[in-house]
């Protein structure tokens, strides 16, 4: 054993599992990091561990290498502040903890600290994946746990079955799991937050009020839903999909904007066409305050606002997945008067940028006169024939619109809805960009619609005469047989994870439907929800005051049931009278257990009269477990271990003796 004061040394088993435990606490934290900083914390941790798998690393050099590390990962998050920068350091931290981890104190550190990794995981994501890792990462500190307490009480060379070491785990959850339940169906939920979940330092892939040309390749990659939209009565054609998000005016030559203060001005008169959409969207988090509805939105749901260009707008980031309740219909006539204010910014222009486009707008605004329905057909039908969809188009110059137009006549939406705004104002037509989502893919086990990333578009939109605003997509009116070059083209799947997966298309909707149940029944399971549990139990809806009374009162129940488990589950620390006692249980089934009033020696001889030929076996055993109680000195480590061997390993056998009756039980 070791000396008192001095910290007790793991063995190379125990330090083995005590790391592979904090590896899978930090293993669901690194896979919600962005990738880069994900793969730089792990290749860190695997280094350090390599590098220390021996002896511990100097104290310099250990300080040397945790410093960098932070640095690095600063770096990579642009030294900002917020949920992820701070989950990166913590699993930073994580990673270089292993250079010192030699002794039980460390050990217990570690395990300690690594148990915050899956809990920060739920600042990130709080679907079921990240909850199985983290129920797993749990019950591998457990282990690692109990581990240590068989060394700290010299019981480290017996190592029960996995088996029982479960048992005991799903004791200790069993323990708290009613005041888990109870506190999250029942403590009352307030409608709207005391305060704020810190923001993101690094940005989601998704829709921005910015769009530059070029920079949505990656958001065109990403297979992940956006939305899911469950539609009540009819449902619109997919070539009518075109999901509405943030509206963009300005221009600077390079990158479109869009203006802060059309947000607080009140929506633009729309006439509703004959029909209408009804439909439920459920949002992902975007960490952005926009959301996207079906062109049009009629109304902004509760909790939203409509702005000037039917932008809809929320107070808060979106950093929870979210539902709303939207009404949409085709515009008949779209702000058919359009403010002079508004007319000079649908037409803006920066001077100096693509001359070659502004010229030929203003050769097609001479030859049409007043005909402005003249020039839209007129550019879409030389998109049609002259231009080709593909995302291989380069990076574009100063006067992007020109090399665009004139030179490649090839790209993506991104190309063809700025190009054709700025040809369209070029020619005196008020117009303006439109980004969201477009399509959709239908889930046949939720009867649902899934709209992922990569459908997100960019459309235009036109100011007409006694019409209004009017949609214009340029890139729909490229021919099918000029598309070169797409996002499912680069990834081989032909049509996307969704769209076209052959024979795993059913699996890959079962597990988006069953991960949509998630969101249904534990994501958004809010304070409205709550205030209606009981209504089935004809209750009504329950009041903060009713919950709290109820929640206190299953709680109370939840702490008792946690005691008498605790009592119960009791543990003996000494490895020696733990097994004595296992020892004696076993011979409950043969009627000779051992009486509270009984020595060692007294209940061997009793068993030994009873069963002789287990008289020898247990006399030594007896006698044995006497002097390490009673005798001086104390046995060694060796002589412990050896000792419980031999008692866990003894087995009684023998048929039940006859009950003399006038002996007492």
């Amino acid at each position: 054993m070791a000396d008192a004061g001095s910290p007790l040394m793991l063995d190379a088993p125990t330090r083995r599992g005590v790391l592979a435990a904090a590896a899978t606490g930090l293993l669901p934290l690194l896979l919600q990091l962005p990738p880069t900083i994900g793969m730089t914390i792990a290749a860190a941790a695997v280094v350090v561990t390599a590098l220390s798998w021996r002896k511990p690393l100097p104290a310099p050099l250990r300080l040397l290498l945790t410093l960098a590390l932070l640095a690095i990962v600063l770096n990579l998050t642009g030294f900002s502040v917020g949920r992820d920068s701070g989950c990166a350091l913590l699993a930073a931290m994580l990673a270089a903890k292993p250079s010192e981890t030699f002794n039980l104190r460390d050990a217990r550190s570690l395990l300690g600290f690594a148990l915050f990794a899956p809990f920060a995981t739920f600042l990130l994501d709080q679907g079921p994946v990240a909850l199985a890792l983290g129920l797993l990462a749990a019950i591998a500190v457990l282990l690692a746990l109990l581990r240590l307490a068989d060394l700290e009480s010299g019981d480290i060379a017996y190592r029960p079955r996995i088996r029982d070491r479960l048992v005991a785990i799903g004791r200790l959850m069993a323990i708290g799991l009613p005041l888990a339940l109870a506190a999250f169906w029942l403590f009352p939920r307030l409608g709207t937050p005391l305060w704020g979940v810190p923001e993101r330092a690094l940005s989601r892939p998704g829709l921005s009020d910015t769009m530059r040309p070029g920079e949505w390749v990656d958001l065109m990659s990403d297979d992940s839903p956006a939305l899911r939209v469950q539609f009540f009565g009819d449902t619109p054609p997919t070539q009518q999909m075109y999901w509405r998000g943030p509206v963009l005016w300005n221009f600077d030559g390079r990158e479109w904007t869009q203006p802060g203060w059309f947000r607080a001005l009140p929506a633009a008169p729309m006439e509703p066409g004959d029909v209408r959409w009804d439909y439920r969207i459920e949002l992902e988090a975007t960490d952005q305050r926009q959301l996207v509805a079906l062109d049009l939105p009629l109304a902004a749901p509760e909790g939203a606002r409509l702005s000037l260009d039917h932008g809809l707008h929320v107070r808060r980031p979106l950093t929870s997945l979210s539902r709303w309740r939207i009404q949409s219909a085709p515009p008949r006539r779209y702000e058919p008067e359009l403010r002079r204010t508004l007319r000079s910014a649908a037409l803006a222009l920066p001077d100096g940028f693509n001359p070659r486009t502004v010229a030929l707008a203003r050769q097609w605004r001479r030859e049409a006169g007043n005909d402005d329905v003249a020039i839209v057909t007129r550019a879409m039908d030389w998109i049609r024939s002259d231009f080709a969809y593909t995302l291989g188009t380069p990076l574009l110059g100063r006067h992007s619109v020109d090399e665009f137009l004139f030179d490649e006549q090839a790209g993506f939406c991104e190309h063809f809805s700025s190009s054709f705004v700025v040809l369209m104002r070029a020619a005196g037509i008020p117009a303006r960009v439109v980004t969201g989502y477009t399509g959709g893919y239908y889930n046949r086990f939720g009867d649902y619609w899934i709209v992922r990333r990569l459908d997100a578009h960019a459309w235009a939109e036109v100011w007409l005469e006694g019409r209004g605003w009017v949609r214009a997509d340029p890139t729909a009116a490229v021919a099918p047989e000029r598309i070169y070059d797409t996002i499912e083209d680069r990834a081989g799947v032909g049509g996307g994870l969704f769209g076209d997966a052959g024979g795993l298309s059913p699996m890959l909707d079962m597990t988006d439907w069953l991960r949509r149940g998630w969101n249904d029944f534990v994501l958004g399971f809010d304070a409205s929800r709550q205030r209606q549990l009981f209504r089935p139990l004809g209750l009504g809806d329950m009041d903060g005051a009713r919950l709290a009374a109820l929640f206190s009162l299953v709680a109370a129940l939840a702490l008792l049931w946690m005691a008498w488990l605790s009592r119960k589950g009791e543990r003996e620390p000494d490895p020696v009278l733990r097994a004595w006692r296992a020892l004696g249980q076993r011979y409950v089934r043969l009627g000779l257990e051992p009486m509270p009033h009984e020595t060692a020696r007294d209940w061997a001889a009793r068993v030994g009269r009873a069963q002789p030929h287990l008289a020898a076996e247990l006399n030594a055993l007896s006698e044995d477990f006497s002097d390490w109680r009673y005798a001086a000195p104390t046995p060694g480590h060796d002589a412990v271990r050896d000792l419980v061997r031999r008692l866990r390993a003894h087995r009684p056998t023998g048929p039940r003796p006859a009950r003399n009756p006038g002996e007492r039980r």
